[in-house]
């Protein structure tokens, strides 16, 4: 341990970061916080990430590096839940040379926008993009998979010169069913439900749509090929693993039969397969899945990520260092029960706080934590270097940032979602430090604006939280119980700790933030 500890004792790191601007020590830690999620947002944002991703040179367009030439050949076809202020910004830069398009979105959308003044991320008028309204209650309906048939048929109708742009966004999947014939809709979904509720990963799930469908795991860009094929993401997934978000759709992947059965048979829903299902599993491997890696492997499809929650991260540190701060960022992955991951947030404050050198204790058992929350040693070694150079030499604020997606094991039947409970468990955590501008202060909330079935994205917490629970006769431990965490912050205090940033229109996951004082230090 002491050697591990050396890793953060006394190196110089980040000195140029500097100290907090006097002006704004008058601006309070909670408005602060709010800023600086307010900025992970909007870097985030659908027409803000597409116009930074296309560059446009006359009658060509670059996207990462890549010029590809335009000559009334563009074809663009999108699903997600942020895809419709994408395909807007796409229209307004290269709507010259679109030949015509279609995005799958949620049902109510464009209405949605437009009651929240959000008319920029709507299409114009005269728009050659078709757009098809579907998944309801964010599930797969017979109206996606309408749109997933239109925009199938547009790619199968491609040429060579055709150049094809899709977006994709979170929500894509539920927006995109297309079942393999004979399975109807409501087997697949049957059977991913079934999976889902066994305890099933994300993986095994996409192993198992994939293997069921006729787009995901690069299937579209098979029916799109030889068209060159461009694909801007929006991630919602930890790692912004290509092939998981939205099933992958324009990335090639091999399918055996084998491995789906293997993950069917270690849940046991082997013997309640649909016959229509056994009988899709029980083709042979199909042969079009070379025609989609050749297609892949020639440099006809070109996969970019163009948001995701390290941007958002990188944009919120920017901001926290205008209002004073001293950015950090342990790690945009973190998973894992909001139990564990309010305990990992807890030990950095005190650490970070400590007026001392903290006890070998807390590093020891940050260092046990970080595997089970998706945190690397490395980084939380990194963390505590400069957390502790921070304290030793009076660097002034500190505002540590991480991102991911934690997970809630429901107990009850209340109102609330991950960021809101874990918000209050921090603030547990934190019971018996200083108060905020003296103490820490922690926020978490989702990028979407909606935190579970609430009109929060989540709460801000410190370490007054309890006492002014207990002042104010609300039992903290009742609340968390029946995971109602919406309504223990709705009375507590008039809501005053609640983040509520309204219809957000992106979703790059959760920002995490630990806002940490300058310490004093007692020396000797």
């Amino acid at each position: 341990m002491a050697r591990i500890l050396s890793l953060f004792r006394h190196q110089p790191f980040l000195v140029h970061v500097g100290r907090r601007k006097p002006a704004l020590c008058k601006m309070s830690m909670d408005s602060r916080a709010r800023m600086v999620f307010a900025a992970a947002v909007e870097a985030v944002q659908p027409d803000t990430v597409v116009r930074q991703s296309i560059e446009r040179k006359q009658d060509s367009v670059i996207i990462n590096g890549h010029t590809f030439t335009l000559k009334q050949n563009l074809h663009l076809v999108g699903f997600g839940k942020a895809v419709l202020g994408m395909a807007a910004e796409a229209e307004r830069i290269l709507g010259d040379h679109l030949v015509k398009g279609v995005v799958s979105v949620p049902h109510g959308i464009q209405q949605t926008l437009q009651q929240n003044g959000k008319d920029h991320l709507l299409l114009k008028e005269n728009s050659r993009i078709r757009v098809m309204e579907g998944a309801k209650h964010n599930l797969p309906d017979t109206d996606a998979q309408k749109a997933a048939e239109v925009i199938k048929q547009l790619a199968s109708e491609l040429t060579e010169e055709d150049l094809l742009l899709v977006l994709i966004s979170g929500g894509g999947s539920a927006l995109l069913p297309a079942p393999i014939p004979p399975i109807s809709l409501q087997e697949k979904q049957d059977v991913t439900r079934k999976l889902a509720g066994a305890g099933a990963t994300i993986q095994e799930l996409n192993t198992v749509r994939r293997a069921l469908s006729l787009l995901k795991g690069g299937r579209l860009a098979h029916y799109a090929h030889p068209a060159q094929v461009v694909s801007l993401i929006l991630s919602d997934v930890i790692g912004d693993p290509l092939d998981i978000i939205a099933s992958g759709p324009t990335v090639p992947s091999e399918v055996w039969p084998e491995e789906v059965l293997s993950v069917l048979e270690h849940y046991k829903l082997l013997n309640s397969l649909p016959a229509s299902v056994k009988e899709v599993l029980e083709r042979p491997s199909p042969s079009r899945s070379h025609k989609t890696n050749e297609s892949s492997r020639s440099g006809r499809v070109l996969n970019t990520v163009i948001g995701s929650n390290s941007v958002a991260l990188k944009s919120a540190g920017r901001r926290a260092l205008e209002l004073g701060f001293r950015p950090l960022v342990l790690a945009p992955g973190v998973c894992g029960d909001v139990r564990a991951v309010s305990k990992l947030y807890g030990l950095l404050a005190r650490f970070a706080c400590s007026r001392e050198e903290p006890p070998p204790e807390i590093a020891a058992e940050l260092l046990k934590l970080g595997p089970e929350v998706g945190v690397e040693s490395w980084d939380l070694c990194r963390t505590m270097q400069v957390l502790g150079e921070g304290r030793t030499e009076g660097w002034g604020s500190t505002c540590l940032l991480a991102g991911g997606e934690p997970t809630v094991k429901l107990t009850g039947k209340g109102r609330g979602g991950r960021n809101q409970e874990l918000a209050l468990r921090v603030g547990l955590e934190l019971r018996g430090m200083q108060l905020p501008p003296t103490g820490p202060v922690f926020l978490s909330g989702g990028t979407d604006g909606q935190d579970g079935p609430t009109d929060a994205a989540g709460a801000i917490t410190d370490g007054g939280l309890y006492e002014e629970a207990q002042a104010q006769a609300l039992d903290i431990n009742n609340f968390l119980t029946n995971n109602d965490s919406y309504t223990f912050f709705s009375r507590l205090s008039a809501g005053q700790r609640l983040l509520v940033p309204g219809l957000t229109c992106t979703n790059v996951m959760d920002v995490h933030m630990l806002l940490i004082p300058p310490i004093p230090i007692n020396i000797g």
